[in-house]
């Protein structure tokens, strides 16, 4: 069906706008990954009405016209190709952008309201979502719920699937749903519906139960997991809640409407200290001495960021505000000063405590820092807000600043969100180091030291063959690395185009049926996000990396 043939054709029903511009296709053809694909065009539902008339008719559509399928989206900032496709693209952010009553229990909220202005509204409540990524001043709900997403709060406080309470989903028969969390009478009674919805309980249920040992025993052995479906938490014999499924789903089970979230106080204080490290053989046991003391969060860059950090200097000041030339040089010069004669560590690593009183956040920096004085690292206290945002900017906006502003090559996100568990890091960074280098790899590395989860972003030409043939040999060798020590391919960003096909050698030809089966189960005709998860393709994806800028 040629594009503008299908522009009238939805039209009839759509109340919402349809555009196909190229301009608009352009933008939409990128998310922040390192893929271009250019859609057939682009959807804005004004209601849940549009969503299901659309769906009804691509899935009416689908076996004269095989192609046609709907991809959600919301801010576009995903880094692993979820967000785009190359047939129809729903964006929530227009319509779907209204925000409940905010309290702790359940707050329910549109996928495309943005994070930033989601957290306005909770702290003036006094209260948070603690699951925001790196990109929470650009990112939105339904993408944080879709990747299930994690970030510097996950340490203490979860990933999103522990903050999703609800979820309305429109499913493949065109139908509008609410999902949550339901007793064993509850399940008994949705299981004896004669509808899809009954089917999908049923058959959900006769999968995880058959299976429970297998299913519970494959979840991967690490604090935090965006890989696979999580079907392992569906049913622990007393509850049944699918809205673990939809978690982390990527958009490829169904279409998200409406979210309800439980919500955590906000502390009133917090305290940084910065811990600057040279020695990777005392990570271990430096990384158990920090734990023990139960911080907020333990984040970390490399050299390379830092470097970066100084590069791009003019950049960081303008995001921290500052104004004049006095205030750039009483937040940076004693830095600069100090690396320059001493030189960059190799990690720079921030604690972060937090509480209702200085005195207790006080009291817990200090006894860290008498349980590490034997170590050879240089400890620091961020003195003040300003001082402590300083070190924060440079961690969440170093990939954004990389993205933005080196000309001649791209950032590379495709080995970008492992984790393993802490304790291996010793052995596995040299190894990890050493593919990097025997490849001429230039990346930086930043993270959180606390899980073990580590996202590392390659610079690279697009435009020169020879730098593009690196990525699959490159993602082959340091994803079967992660997966010799027993991790994950991906904690927080997702799968997408990148990584979904290599969902089987992760978890194995059995446990990779069961994730067909529920993707089989949810969406038969394959009309939601195809090409990703148990759909994507080796070869698809590497033929939709980007060749420009």
């Amino acid at each position: 069906m040629d594009t503008s043939d299908l522009v009238q054709k939805i039209k009839i029903f759509f109340q919402g706008e349809v555009v196909y511009d190229e301009n608009s296709l352009n933008l939409y053809s990128h998310d922040t990954s390192l893929f271009e694909i250019k859609p057939q065009l682009v959807v804005f539902p004004r209601n849940v009405n549009d969503i299901r008339e659309l769906v009804n008719f691509v899935s009416e559509n689908k076996k004269t016209n095989p192609n046609l399928s709907i991809t959600a989206r919301s801010a576009g900032t995903d880094m692993s190709g979820g967000a785009i496709n190359d047939s129809i693209i729903m964006d929530f952010t227009h319509y779907f952008n209204h925000l409940g009553n905010i309290n702790a229990e359940g707050t329910k909220v549109e996928p495309g309201v943005y994070y930033r202005d989601f957290e306005g509204k909770t702290k003036e409540k006094g209260l948070f979502l603690p699951s925001y990524p790196a990109s929470r001043g650009i990112c939105a709900l339904g993408g944080m719920v879709s990747n299930n997403s994690g970030g510097e709060k996950t340490l203490a406080h979860g990933k999103t699937i522990d903050y999703v309470t609800k979820l309305n989903m429109v499913l493949a028969d065109g139908n509008e749903y609410e999902f949550e969390r339901i007793s064993k009478d509850d399940l008994q009674r949705k299981m004896k519906q004669k509808d899809f919805e009954g089917e999908i309980y049923r058959k959900v249920f006769n999968i995880v139960d058959k299976e429970y040992d297998f299913i519970k025993n494959s979840k991967p052995k690490v604090s935090k997991n965006s890989t696979g479906y999580n079907i392992w938490d569906v049913w622990d014999k007393q509850y049944f809640d699918l809205t673990k499924l939809f978690v982390g789903a990527q958009g490829t089970l169904g279409l998200n409407t409406k979210i309800e979230l439980k919500l955590i106080p906000l502390k009133k204080h917090n305290g940084l200290l910065i811990i600057y490290l040279n020695d990777m053989n005392i990570l271990p046991n430096l990384i158990n001495d920090v734990l023990r003391s139960k911080p907020e969060s333990f984040e970390a860059f490399d050299d390379n960021t830092l470097k970066l950090a100084i590069k791009f200097m003019p950049q960081f000041i303008q995001i921290l505000g500052l104004k004049g030339v006095i205030e750039m040089g009483y937040q940076f010069l004693p830095d600069l000063v100090r690396f320059a004669f001493q030189g960059l560590p190799k990690f720079t690593l921030m604690v972060e405590f937090d509480a209702d009183e200085h005195e207790e956040i006080n009291q817990k920096i200090e006894n860290l820092k008498n349980d590490l004085k034997n170590y050879p690292v240089r400890m620091e206290l961020a003195e003040s807000d300003e001082q402590a945002e300083k070190f924060w900017v440079i961690r969440r906006e170093s990939f954004n600043l990389l993205r933005k502003n080196v000309k001649n090559r791209h950032t590379a996100p495709f080995i970008d969100d492992f984790i393993i568990k802490p304790e291996y890091l010793i052995e596995f960074f040299p190894k990890l180091i050493a593919i990097l280098e025997k490849h001429k790899i230039d990346y930086t590395i930043a993270g959180h030291m606390g899980n073990g989860n580590f996202h590392i972003i390659p610079l690279m030409d697009f435009s020169i063959k020879s730098e593009v043939d690196k990525i699959p040999v490159v993602e082959e060798e340091v994803n079967q690395l992660v997966l010799d020590f027993h991790g994950s391919i991906s904690a927080e960003h997702n799968e997408g185009l990148i990584r979904g096909y290599y969902q089987k050698k992760m978890y194995g030809d059995k446990m990779f049926e069961v994730f067909k089966q529920i993707k089989e189960l949810f969406d038969p005709k394959d009309i939601f996000n195809p090409h990703k998860k148990t759909d994507a393709n080796f070869k698809y994806s590497m033929d939709h990396v980007r060749s420009h800028y």
